[in-house]
């Protein structure tokens, strides 16, 4: 009998790398699983017979990380006094403050519910005997396994749907940069359900590489724990760089990579295993198949056989078409079907490499692939695992798994330019060139990781890969110039007064025909939709479609837009006026300074953020147009806004007041700002572009330091990228004194 402990084992807190090590790893998990043993046992009361504890779970595996919950299972034959064994178990953990997941149960009652539920099953299957009747326990042990060996077939399609359901809610472990390690697609949970699909005999689901890469889940896990402290699951940012020190790699980007292999490793498993285990259950409906399978033709040299895409007979020869496994890959995302693991596998071993240029078949099949829509996601990972993409793209290998650290961007590089490629396909008939698009979506970041901008970096780079697939010349060129410029439009239309003639005439210098607009236009609402949800609203949409039209309109017949003209119900009736509609917000009142930073105080306070500003002054009246929307999705109430609004312009100051103590108190970013002067950027203007870190009333700040300044303020174009900005102000006059524009510029700096 095991001593009895009054503590649990003791975990680590703080302490060097090298003895926080220790605690990582199978042997570790091996240690913390005895010791919690131990102490379960030295509790026990004693040999009670028909009465036994068992360990489910973490702690059913010995795998248990550092901070890992207890999951517990107290067995009995209906003896008596189970509910004073079970409180003299359940109080001492939940006094040593560890996480308790329990149950008491008959045996009967414990195969009762395995039968019907998924979850009570799988985690059946980890049950290990800790203390008490080792008897009892052994035959639930057998009796679970055996009921599942029997049950498996009937219970996995509502395992699956319970997967799909938990993949949704957490996304892809491989392309996430803050991924929850056991609950996203690839992560601990998906080794769990292998493993119980292997148990039932439905495939081989724990191949040497998912076992290496489970393993270095669990480590990964084990790291996270000593470096946070206590449990958690989901990898973070900042606690990247400890983790990765404590598993010994280099960095939090060797870290994400590694993870990235790992996560696809298992999620390409979760899919093998799904296939075999629909075709097991098909061919239990249908009844034992006389004869070879069925094979119906897909495309040319791809079959459909068992619902899986295989080679024909035909297409094996001694010197296959160096195209054929671009061809196999686009049949499968045209038809949504997966490639057969032999068939990657052979294709990976036996297919030549592409020549320069490539063949046409290579090039139609490599755009019908981007174009696939839903299919192109499954068959690119699944091509990219068996290492087909490298041999198309000797460039995929840099790309693959590269962490982008703006926190707008939800993805890896890799998934990025993929999930572009698939986002374009909701425009391919809005432009006249869709194979174009479909290229300059997937090529169009292909600089990120390398020094300089990317656009310009990654532009030469489109420009090679265009020619070596084949690309007519003046189609390389287009390849070129969508990269380079994939930027321009977002930039513009948030950062730039539309209204400015020269805004409009630069941008169409530079896209120089209709076609590369279209494409252009395309492509930057592709990007923005496969960069995340902070990176696209309907207002960007919007600055874009009106800068796309007047870019049309001078390529097409040169006009140029027109300076705005003020409301006209601004410029007569009683001071101070307020209108208000829908996204806009209109003030006039009597010429004074400061009217802008006060309004925007004012929307500040109703939570109301602000995307563009115009000032004017006519006749007397100082008039400001601000364009808005709200920053938590919900509406602004129009009277108290009114009242405010008409307060603030007759020069009320308790609004700002009022803001001005909040914002100080959130002054300050994780990075330094920056201004930055664009001296050619507008007709009547010069162009101060504040990057900063977003903030409570920052526009308020920025604005009133500007008119303390003495700098008069035309308009204002404001862009937030997650929490970053990029504010640019039109100030009236040349400013071409540097010691001026130094002044001005430090005034900022210091508002921020």
């Amino acid at each position: 009998m095991h001593a009895i402990t009054s503590e649990p084992p003791a975990v680590p807190v703080g302490g060097s790398p090298e003895d926080l090590r220790d605690h990582i790893g199978a042997v570790a998990r091996e240690n913390r699983a005895a010791a919690l043993d131990a102490w379960l046992a030295g509790m026990f009361p004693g040999h009670v017979p028909g009465v036994s504890l068992i360990a489910v779970g973490g702690l059913g595996r010995r795998d248990c990380a550092p901070h890992s919950d207890l999951d517990l299972v107290l067995l009995h034959n209906g003896a008596a006094g189970i509910d004073r064994i079970a409180s003299g178990l359940w109080y001492p953990i939940w006094d040593a403050k560890l996480g308790l997941d329990h149950s008491v149960r008959t045996l009967p009652e414990a195969l009762s519910v395995a039968h019907d539920d998924v979850k009570v099953a799988l985690g059946l299957l980890d049950a290990r005997h800790v203390a008490g009747d080792p008897e009892l326990s052994a035959e639930l042990i057998a009796a679970t396994a055996d009921q599942w060996r029997r049950t498996a077939v009937r219970l996995i399609p509502q395992l699956k749907e319970l997967t799909v359901a938990r993949w949704a809610a957490h996304g892809e472990l491989a392309f996430l940069l803050e991924g929850d390690l056991k609950e996203a697609a690839g992560g601990l949970r998906d080794v769990t359900v292998l493993r119980a699909i292997g148990r039932a005999g439905v495939a081989d689901t724990m191949r040497p590489a998912v076992r290496a890469a489970g393993l270095r889940l669990l480590d990964t896990r084990d790291a996270l724990h000593l470096a946070v402290g206590r449990r958690v699951d989901r990898l973070v940012a900042q606690e990247r760089s400890t983790v990765a020190t404590l598993l010994g790699l280099d960095d939090g980007d060797a870290l994400l990579r590694r993870l990235s292999g790992d996560a696809r490793t298992v999620a390409h498993a979760m899919d093998d295993a799904w296939r075999a285990a629909e075709r097991l259950r098909t061919g239990r409906r249908r009844g034992v198949p006389a004869g070879p399978p069925a094979r119906r033709p897909v495309a040319r040299d791809v079959v459909e056989q068992d619902g899986e895409l295989v080679l024909a007979r035909t297409a094996i020869g001694p010197v296959p078409d160096p195209s054929l496994s671009l061809r196999v890959a686009a049949a499968a995302a045209a038809a949504r079907l997966p490639i057969a693991r032999a068939t990657c596998e052979w294709l990976a071993s036996y297919c030549p490499p592409m020549p320069t240029p490539w063949p046409s078949a290579a090039r139609t099949a490599l755009v019908s692939l981007l174009g696939a829509g839903p299919g192109l996601l499954p068959t690119w990972e699944s091509a990219d695992r068996y290492g087909l993409i490298d041999a198309w793209l000797p460039e995929w290998a840099r790309m693959r798994s590269l962490p982008q650290h703006h926190p707008v961007h939800r993805f890896t590089l890799d998934r990025h330019l993929v999930q572009a490629a698939y986002e374009a396909t909701a425009y391919l008939r809005e432009v006249d060139r869709p194979d174009l698009l479909l290229v300059g979506a997937f090529l169009h970041d292909v600089g990120k990781g390398l020094p300089g901008d990317h656009s310009e970096v990654g532009a030469p780079i489109a420009r090679d890969i265009a020619a070596r697939i084949g690309l007519a010349p003046a189609d390389v060129t287009t390849i070129e110039k969508l990269v380079r410029l994939h930027l321009l439009l977002p930039d513009v239309a948030t950062r730039r007064d539309l209204s400015d003639p020269l805004t409009i005439s630069t941008v169409a210098d530079q896209v120089g025909d209709a076609t590369t607009l279209d494409l252009l236009h395309a492509l930057a609402r592709a990007d923005s939709l496969a960069t995340g949800p902070a990176a696209w609203s309907d207002w960007k949409g919007r600055l874009m479609a009106q800068l796309v039209r007047r870019v049309h309109t001078a390529l097409d017949t040169g006009e140029l837009p027109e300076p705005p003209r003020p409301d006209p119900e601004l410029l007569c009736g009683d001071l101070p006026a307020v209108h208000l509609d829908g996204d806009r917000v209109a003030v006039a009142a009597a010429d004074r300074r400061g009217l802008l930073g006060a309004v925007a105080a004012c929307l500040a306070m109703h939570r109301l953020d602000v995307v563009a500003a115009d000032a004017s002054t006519v006749d007397g009246r100082a008039i400001v147009e601000f364009w808005t929307q709200p920053r938590y999705g919900s509406p602004y109430d129009p009277v108290s806004l009114a009242a405010d609004l008409r307060r603030v312009a007759a020069g009320d100051v308790s609004v700002t007041q009022r803001l001005r103590a909040r914002a100080m108190s959130a002054r300050g970013g994780t990075a330094s700002p920056r201004v930055v002067w664009q001296h050619a950027a507008a007709t009547d203007a010069t162009v101060l572009e504040l990057r900063a870190a977003d903030s409570a009333g920052l526009l308020y700040r920025v604005a009133t330091a500007l008119d303390e300044a003495g700098a008069e303020v035309r308009a204002a174009r404001i862009s937030t990228l997650g929490g970053d900005v990029v504010d640019a102000f039109y100030l009236v006059g040349p400013w071409s004194e540097q010691a001026e524009c130094d002044r001005v510029g430090a005034a900022v700096l210091d508002a921020v």
